[in-house]
Formats: structure tokens, sequence, C-alpha cells
């Protein structure tokens, strides 16, 4: 085991707050040398977690928060749901370890400058090589990290909160390492198990239609501005927008991303309100958009996180049913398409990459039998609108975990944490403990 720590500590508002970086390996696996794309993986990198705490020198057990995404870094202290967040509940009992996993916020980030793919200065610049390189950016690598990190804080066990990705990364966590979980805690849903992501995006896509239908109920007159908007993309290249970026129809589709929030349609709603052809428009419309060069893995590997020893081959843009091809106001949710890599200058260094990436076969994630003997307990949140994370392929799941009681509700979407954090985590917390 690689183990080299860089430590920082300070307070702020009554709260106690350390900085931890450990050095890991790239490859916990022994993968890498394996092809000679292979031959210039860096040997290892760094993983950086903040730590919060009620008090100094705390004694409470750790609480390890798992960010959604993939390629997304954990929230910062004060940012976290507010006030009445689900960090100040977790505070409660716990120490909250925040953790970038790797690639993301200060874990050696993955980005592109002046068009060109950044954080892999060793691999160089070679597609196949990169893409090689974000082979080792899943779940499983997370967990070995954590690991890492575990040992490097000198406890037997911790717990854990993952939302969305962060509960896959959970579930891979409790199948590779289950005797080193006391408590996890699920929400925004469990991955499908050994399917072909196609099926899932199948049922995604299904959820979105209704959630299209009932947005336009609400707001009538969107539908027909969404279908003007949907035309001006339509010209020549796409609807240009700030920075060079542009934007053609399938990539407006996926405004729908907006449905899965319970806030959301309200912010689509406003967004539409405005003239398309003025400043404001095009602005917002930019920052709206699900998969930008702010994290490019969000959009280079997100199919790969369904990926249990199968092939992704843009799963999503396979599934699509042909009453979505033919109606461009039905919208998209979490449904990646290689439009996003191409209309983006900052992610156009990635297109090649992600062909590349959705031509790979995975290996697998999850051991059932591990899942199935592993007394861990817990909790799980299972939104049932959940527009990106289908309930039955949750329940599912949750039946090979005998310690993890589900909580299937209609209160909350997909964001259920954020909105409501302090109240979902006590929730959790009380149904794990009987």
């Amino acid at each position: 085991m690689i183990e080299q720590s860089k430590q920082s500590n300070w307070t702020r508002g009554g709260l106690h707050f350390r900085d931890v970086t450990v050095e890991v390996p790239f490859d916990h696996f022994g993968r890498s040398g394996e092809t000679s794309a292979k031959a210039n993986l860096p040997d290892t990198l760094s993983v950086f977690a903040r730590i919060i705490a009620t008090e100094a020198d705390s004694q409470k057990p750790y609480l390890v928060y798992l960010q959604g995404g993939p390629g997304v870094e954990a929230p910062r202290p004060g940012i976290a749901g507010g006030p009445d967040g689900w960090v100040k509940r977790a505070l409660e009992e716990f120490q909250v370890v925040m953790l970038d996993q790797r690639g993301t916020g200060k874990s050696n980030p993955i980005g592109s400058v002046d068009g060109a793919a950044t954080g892999f200065e060793q691999v160089g610049e070679d597609p196949s090589a990169i893409a090689e390189a974000l082979s080792f950016f899943r779940a499983d690598s997370i967990v070995e990290d954590a690991e890492i990190l575990r040992g490097h804080l000198g406890v037997d066990t911790w717990s854990l909160l993952g939302q969305s990705f962060g509960g896959f990364t959970t579930l891979r966590y409790i199948s590779a390492h289950s005797s080193a979980l006391h408590e996890v805690y699920f929400t925004g849903g469990l991955p499908a198990i050994g399917l072909d992501p196609a099926t899932v995006y199948g049922r995604t896509w299904d959820g979105m239609i209704r959630k299209s239908e009932q947005y336009y109920k609400a707001f009538p007159g969107d539908r027909e501005k969404m279908r003007r908007l949907v035309d001006l993309a339509s010209v020549g290249d796409g609807l240009a927008l700030p920075g060079g970026a542009r934007a053609t129809p399938e990539r407006i589709r996926l405004l729908g991303h907006f449905l899965g929030a319970s806030d959301g349609p309200e912010k689509l709603h406003y967004l539409l309100d405005l003239d398309p052809a003025s400043a404001a428009f095009r602005h917002d419309l930019a920052a709206s958009l699900p998969f930008s060069g702010r994290n490019p893995l969000y959009a280079v590997i997100h199919e790969s996180c369904w990926a249990d020893g199968a092939v992704t081959n843009w799963a999503a843009r396979r599934a699509m049913p042909d009453a979505v091809r033919e109606d461009p106001t039905l919208l998209a949710g979490e449904h990646a398409g290689p439009e996003s890599l191409h209309e983006d200058p900052e992610l156009a260094p990635f297109a090649e990459v992600a062909e590349l990436v959705a031509a790979r076969r995975w290996p697998g994630l999850y051991e059932v039998d591990a899942l199935r003997a592993a007394s861990v307990r817990g909790a799980a949140a299972v939104y049932f609108e959940d527009a990106y994370v289908p309930v039955e392929y949750s329940l599912a799941t949750a039946e090979h975990l005998s310690g993890v009681k589900p909580w299937v509700t209609n209160e909350y979407e997909h964001n259920g944490l954020r909105a409501d954090g302090y109240r979902v985590l006590d929730r959790l917390i009380g149904l794990a403990r009987g």
C-alpha cells in the first residue's frame, strides 16, 4: 500500500476542518502494462478529503460522503444543503469525510485547457492512452482509494453516505470490503446488477416521456417555446453559445435534466421565458446544459457507471424510443451522447476518447454472493419517480442486501438529499437502526 499524507487544520463558524491528502496507486488491480497504451500510466496520484467535525480532536465515528456524478468533487463546507441540510444531521453523531473522488476537485483533477486534455501529462495526448487511463477512474478504484484513506486515519470501520453515483460506489464498497463498513446510506437509488446499460436507459426514457408530458401540462405554452428553440438549433451548426460552444437539437433535449429535481420544472420554465435572442438566454442556456467542460469526466465516463461487465456503446442513444426521436419536445435526462463532446470546445479534446470509452468492455463491479453475505446495516432512499435510477432496479438490488432497509417514497425527486437533507438522512438513520 502506497501512503503519504499532507494535512492541515482550520476552524470556522464553530466547525473544525481537517484537510488530508494521501498518495494512492494509480492502478490498484495490476492491470497496468497489459497493452502498450498502458505503459506510461503514472505510478500514483493524490486523493484529497476534507474532514468536518463539531469539536477539535473529535472522537466521533467517520461518515464518508460519496458524491454523485461520476466526475464531480464533494461539496464544500457551508454549501452542502444549507443550515438544515444533511451535513447538520450527520455532524450530530459523525465526523463527515468529504472525499474528492480521483480526477475531481483537489484529487488530480481531469479537465481541458486551450483545446487539450489535462491531467494526463505522463500518459500523453494519444486518445487510446487517455481512454486506458480513464478505465481507472470508476467506482472500483474510488473504493480502493477510500480504503487507503481509512487506513491512514487508523479506524477499523466507518460509515458511508452515497448520493446517486455515490450509492453505486457504496454498493461496490459493500461488495469488495464489507468488513470495513459500519453503516451505509443510499440516496437516489441503487444500481442495476449485470444488465446491459441500454436496458436501464430504456426505463429512464419512459420516465422522461412521462415527466415531459407532465411538464407541458403544468406549463402549456412551453411546448411551443421548446419547439421554436429546437428550430433555431436546427439551423447550420446549431445555436451559438458563449465561448464558442453551440447546441444542436439533441443537446437542447438535455434540458430535460431539470425535470429530475424538485425545483427543476420552474427553472426550465424561467429559462424558456427568456428571449432566445438575448444574451441572458444564451448564457443561462449554456449554464443549464448538464455536460460541460467544468467536469469532463461526467460526460466522458458517465455511462460506464452502469457497466457491470458490459460495453456501453452509447447506451442511452441505443435505447432512445422512436417516439422521442420523432418528437424533439420530449426531453432527455442523464442521457449522454456524442453531441455534447463535439459541440463544446472544452469537451472537444475528449471526443475521440469518449468513442473509445464507449467501445470498451468494462469489468464487473459487483459480486452478488458477497453482497448477500454482507452483514452491514443501513437504509436506502428510493424515489418512486426518480428520473435517473429506475425504482424497480433499485429494489431488485436491495433484495441482495439483508441489512439495508429500503424507504420507497414519492415525496422527493432525485435531489431529495439536497432538497430536504436533514429529514432524509434522519429518516435513513432511524430506519437502519430500527
